[in-house]
């Protein structure tokens, strides 16, 4: 009973974070998605009637940022990370997206917050960042599916309440980290 209420769970905040992404990425937001309109240059203008640039809505100003660091050992991962939100707004929520080179083991439980998207997929809720603010330490402790040499995390803002992001060189990392067990700082 247990595993449908998780499954069930997941899907519901799986449901909602594409949706947040989706609704975002429609009104022209950067929520997180990468990519170009076919025919257009970053930054070319939408239209004269609106005066608004590819990619600019009119919505809070945040900046958000991933720091943290990431060990791989025997086929285990610990994986700590803060979110700060620098500002100038508040965000009313946010969503990080870890995401793994290889597959994780199944099974694995996350922390309150934190989903599966697939098997290498995690995406966790950061809920509310004041100006200035910080969410607590997330701390994920899980096992590959196999013993790796070598793994990259992706790191990223998946979405973010509808805040406009025009620094997220901070709040994207991809780091290579060997099984070693040392620390990779991002």
């Amino acid at each position: 009973m247990r595993a449908i209420s998780q499954g069930v769970l997941g899907a519901a905040l799986a449901a909602l974070v594409a949706m947040g992404v989706g609704v975002a990425a429609a009104a022209g937001t950067a929520a997180g998605a990468v990519g170009e309109v076919p025919g257009e240059a970053v930054g070319e203008t939408v239209g004269e009637e609106t005066g608004e640039a590819a990619g600019e809505v009119a919505g809070v100003e945040v900046d958000l940022a991933h720091h943290g660091h990431v060990s791989l050992w025997d086929g285990r991962i610990g994986l700590w990370l803060v979110t700060e939100n620098h500002g100038p707004s508040d965000v009313a929520d946010a969503t990080v997206r870890l995401a793994f080179s290889v597959p994780m083991a199944g099974g694995q439980e996350l922390p309150p917050g934190c989903l599966w998207s697939s098997a290498r997929v995690v995406s966790c809720r950061t809920g509310a960042l004041p100006d200035g603010g910080e969410a607590g330490e997330l701390a994920l402790r899980l096992r590959t599916a196999g013993r790796p040499q070598e793994l990259t995390v992706e790191v990223s803002t998946a979405w973010r309440a509808g805040g406009v992001d025009r620094n997220s060189v901070n709040d994207r990392h991809r780091v290579l980290v060997l099984a070693t067990g040392d620390p990779y700082v991002f």
